[in-house]
Parts: C-alpha cells; structure tokens; sequence
C-alpha cells in the first residue's frame, strides 16, 4: 500500500484496504465486528497461518488484507487467489510455477503465487474446494518453505504468509474425507470468524454510506423508507449484497435521494424476501453428497476401485473419473 500507515483507536489494526488503486476504509461499529478485529490484531504480526471463516460476501478478504496491512510485511506483495475459480488441471501451475515446455502452452517459464507473494501475504480464498490430490502438495509447501515449478527437479525457497478463507465447515469436512486432516491442522493455527451482516446492524447504513461515497456519490442519502428496510433486512448475500443494493439504488435515482422504489425488488418487497431456510435440512450440493458417499464406500471396501464400483452401479473408469475430479 501506498498511503502512510495509520492506526484505529479501537482494534489497533490499519483501518484502510484494498489496492493501492482503489483504498477503502473498513466499517466497524458494531461490537462484534469490533471483538474480531481487535482479535485480528493480535494475530497480524506472527507469521503463523490464519484461517477466516465467514459466510460468502461477509468480507473475509477485507479481514485478511487488513491483517497484511498491519503486519510487518505490508511493503510486500499481498496476492489473492480464488481457489473455486482456477481449473483443477491448473491449479499446481498457478501456485507452483511452471517450467518452460512442462506441459503444452508452456512455451516459457513462469513463476507462481507463492513466489509472487515471497517476503508478503498469500490470500487462498475458499480453500475447502481445493482438490484432495492438491491438499497434499500444498502441505509438503507448507512444511518445507519450498516450491518447486512444475516440470523442475529443484526446489526454491519461498517466505509467504498464508491466510486463508473458507464459507465451509472444515472440521466437517475432514471427518467426511473430504479435506485432508493433517493440512487442516497446519493451516488452523490461528482462526477468525466474520460475523454475517444481519448479526451486525450497527454496520449496515454506515456501510451503505461508504458505498455510496465509493461511487462517487456522497452527496446522496436514504430515504426513511430505504433506511428501515435496510434495517430489517437479514442479508443472506451479506455485505457484497448490500454493495450490489447500493450500486442499484445509485443507478435508478435521478435525484439526491435514493427511496424504496430505487432499491432491488428482494428489498422493497418484503413478500420477495427469500423464505427461512428450513431446519434440519442438508443443504449441501448434489456433487458434495455424491462424492461423500463414494468416498464412504471406496473406504468400505477397503480402498479396491473394482470393488466400490461393482457397489456403487458403475464401471471402474466412472469411479475413478469422478474421483479425479
């Protein structure tokens, strides 16, 4: 970052992140984002791993450059990488590196994440979909310091933070199998939990204020109408919700006033309001469940393909297909 850095009287930590092109500065009037970022501060000077959990649009990455910012490394790169969105067959080459002519397309060298993020901070956002046949590559990093490009014989040294993000249940994913347990004992040392938006009120018109200034368009206000909706409103897409809300209000109001009518359907009728999600009710995706289960019985069977297909009603390649993937 750019700017001089500067300190907030309550948690300790820099209040302003982002990049350099575009600084913000973070929200926080409500006591329980207050409490977690005072805790963040305490965890921004040590090198050891962070894990922040959160539901998706809560601002972990908010929390995780914050953390950057205030540590000693903040003149160092800080580098974010969605895990979800890099292809599984790339992902070891997006990290790692590559060497020239590994693999077709290769046609030069190209460092990865890790040494980008060498002397700074390494963000791997929504680190639960990280294929299993990766976790183990990702520990062996970990463990070492090193890394070594795909298609090298020899290993590089490497000195990078890793702060990490997951929506997910972790531990529950490792009962399950599905993420290796020894990764996740590596990477849980120091842990962080965002509160959602609707269990911090206190934050939701401040932040839509600094949305609006974000846009360019301080000079606007809400209307008595949009500021009680916006207080009743539970947010199930959290604060990224509450930006695209802003955005929308900001693009119908040809005033200086942004009223009921300006905001999203979802939040000027409250009929449109998405229904509870019902208890007891496993929400997981299909592709989870399936896999949960083929894993489940692969283990039965003790470890034989040929035997957990014959199980599962499906030919030997489909199982070991699907569990690649």
């Amino acid at each position: 970052m750019d700017h001089e850095p500067e300190t907030c009287s309550v948690c300790g930590l820099d209040p302003v992140v982002g990049s350099p092109a575009r600084p913000s500065r973070i929200v926080a009037r409500s006591p329980a984002m207050r409490a977690m970022l005072c805790r963040a501060r305490l965890f921004a000077d040590t090198n050891a791993p962070v894990v922040i959990l959160g539901e998706s649009g809560s601002g972990k990455e908010v929390v995780a450059r914050a953390l950057h910012g205030s540590s000693r490394r903040r003149q160092a790169p800080f580098i974010a990488v969605n895990v979800a969105a890099v292809p599984t067959e790339l992902l070891e080459s997006e990290l790692l590196g590559h060497a020239r002519g590994a693999f077709t397309g290769a046609s030069t060298a190209r460092r990865g994440l890790f040494e980008a993020a060498h002397g700074g901070t390494l963000f791997l956002d929504e680190i639960a979909e990280m294929p299993v046949a990766f976790q183990a590559k990702l520990l062996r990093v970990l463990q070492d310091g090193e890394v070594r490009r795909v298609g090298e014989t020899h290993s590089s040294l490497v000195d990078a933070r890793i702060v990490c993000a997951t929506h997910r249940d972790l531990p529950g994913l490792v009962e399950r199998g599905l993420f290796r347990e020894d990764l996740f004992y590596r990477l849980n040392v120091l842990r962080l939990r965002v509160p959602p938006l609707r269990d911090r009120p206190e934050d939701v018109l401040p932040l839509a204020r600094a949305f609006l200034a974000a846009e360019g368009r301080a000079e606007l206000v809400f209307s008595p109408a949009a500021r009680k909706v916006f207080a009743r409103h539970r947010w199930p897409g959290n604060v990224r919700e509450l930006a695209s809300a802003v955005k929308h209000g900001v693009a119908l109001a040809r005033g200086g006033v942004i009223d009921l009518e300006h905001l999203p359907d979802e939040l000027a009728s409250p009929s449109a309001a998405p229904a509870p999600r019902p208890q007891g009710v496993d929400l997981r995706s299909l592709a989870e469940v399936e896999r949960e289960h083929m894993l489940r019985v692969l283990e039965a069977c003790g470890g034989s393909q040929v035997e957990a297909a014959r199980h599962l009603g499906i030919g030997r390649s489909t199982l070991w297909r699907k569990l690649r993937e």
